[in-house]
């Protein structure tokens, strides 16, 4: 192809140069050796600055589209373990759903639900029958446990690794390197309880993570066990 066939067909179809990018940073590329280096492009540098600016907007909407199914994701699996857990009839069974299929569906290594209680697994019988889910312990631990050393105010929902005293809780075989917190209010005149989940995965618990669809989590579980211990 000549230099005339070339430039006819830019003639006839210049969006065809337009649209290319790498075509059009060419061309611009040229003209800017053309001027020499004594001429300041102010042109050349606000296309620049242009296309930094698209690129940063580009990564934010990929940023924010990500962002969105993973939390679509999330609500998901949240509204599942929910069904799964009022699946159950039974007190036992309810309780022993969550260290198995609502454990697996939420994707964590274990779940544990403290009651502070006077009495304790040994004194009852019928508690040692829930296995590993249930864990009994004196007046005072949730908060004990949630604050872990500090003086902060306990938020409903405390996303952090473990501490040393999370072996009492989860046991040295469990492996648990990041744990949820979720402190359970039982209603008036009752001790307060804690829904502890626990990962293997350091970072799949982490404090600047979001809380709201735990914090959904926990509310549909306290309001379900209200009902069970009335």
């Amino acid at each position: 192809m000549n230099s005339q066939d070339l430039r006819d067909r830019i003639i006839a179809a210049p969006e065809t140069i337009l649209d290319d990018h790498d075509v059009m940073r060419a061309l611009i590329a040229a003209n800017e050796r053309a001027m020499g280096s004594n001429i300041v492009d102010l042109r050349g540098i606000a296309m620049e600055r242009l296309e930094s600016r698209l690129d940063r907007l580009e990564d934010t909407h990929r940023s924010v589209i990500a962002a969105a199914y993973e939390n679509l994701a999330g609500t998901n699996l949240v509204h599942r373990a929910i069904l799964q857990m009022l699946d159950h009839l039974a007190f036992e069974d309810f309780l022993k759903s969550l260290g198995t299929e609502v454990a697996q569906t939420l994707r964590v290594d274990c779940i544990r639900l403290v009651l502070e209680s006077a009495r304790t697994a040994e004194d009852e019988p019928a508690l040692r029958r829930l296995g590993d889910v249930l864990f009994v312990a004196e007046p005072g631990f949730v908060a004990t446990y949630v604050a872990g050393g500090r003086t902060t105010s306990l938020r409903p929902v405390t996303l952090r690794p473990v501490i040393p005293a999370s072996v009492q809780l989860y046991g040295e075989a469990a492996h648990v390197r990041s744990e949820a917190l979720m402190r359970l209010d039982f209603g008036k005149g009752r001790l307060p309880g804690l829904l502890a989940m626990g990962a293997e995965d350091p970072h799949q618990f982490k404090p600047a993570q979001g809380t709201d669809l735990l914090g959904h989590f926990a509310g549909v579980f306290e309001r379900t066990m209200r009902r069970w211990l009335a």
